[in-house]
């Protein structure tokens, strides 16, 4: 005789036409844009990724220079490897040593704790801006709402000119802007 199986709560399966929780938690998503594929001619769904620094170039907020800076800054940050994601232990791999952190992150993050120096460190205004918005690449109003400066949240609109005024600093920092033009 067949033994009745419990049926179990199975969880929905997440859609897979939407981005994850993980992608929305950051920068903001556009609308769905259909089309087709140019290989096959299947239909496909494009979403755009929005940039907060391509935004503050785009209105004339922040210069070139300064968007080079904090595009210097976002690279060094991933190549640090401080975003919180994490790969498979290299334990697991054949041939693999396990060392967490390599020379190189370790280059990249003297260079993010040099940075995030010139503005008393991460936990100032400007280094938590600097880590959580360029960084992490959450939005200045995210930031500004959850994390704010001192633990208290501020407007986002004083969060951008916290910003403005980090990627300034940076763009001398980098040697993107020379320091008579920064003021």
């Amino acid at each position: 005789m067949a033994v009745k199986r419990k049926t179990s709560d199975v969880k929905a399966a997440e859609d897979l036409g939407k981005p994850s929780r993980w992608r929305q938690q950051h920068d903001p998503v556009s609308e769905p844009i259909r089309g087709s594929d140019p290989e096959t001619g299947r239909p496909v769904t494009h979403r755009r990724m929005v940039d907060t620094l391509g935004q503050l170039l785009d209105n004339g907020s922040i210069t070139r220079a300064m968007h080079d800076a904090g595009c210097t800054f976002r690279s060094q940050f991933r190549a640090a490897m401080l975003d919180g994601m994490r790969v498979s232990a290299l334990v697991r791999v054949s041939g693999g040593s396990g060392d967490t952190s390599t020379e190189w992150q370790a280059a990249a993050r003297g260079r993010i704790a040099d940075a995030l120096a010139l503005f008393g460190g991460a936990d100032s205004a400007c280094g938590s801006c600097l880590w959580h918005v360029v960084g992490m690449e959450c939005s200045v109003r995210q930031w500004a709402g959850r994390q704010g400066w001192g633990g208290r949240s501020i407007h986002h609109v004083q969060g951008q000119g916290i910003l403005v005024a980090a990627l300034n600093v940076l763009a001398v920092h980098y040697g993107t802007m020379p320091r008579s033009k920064a003021a």
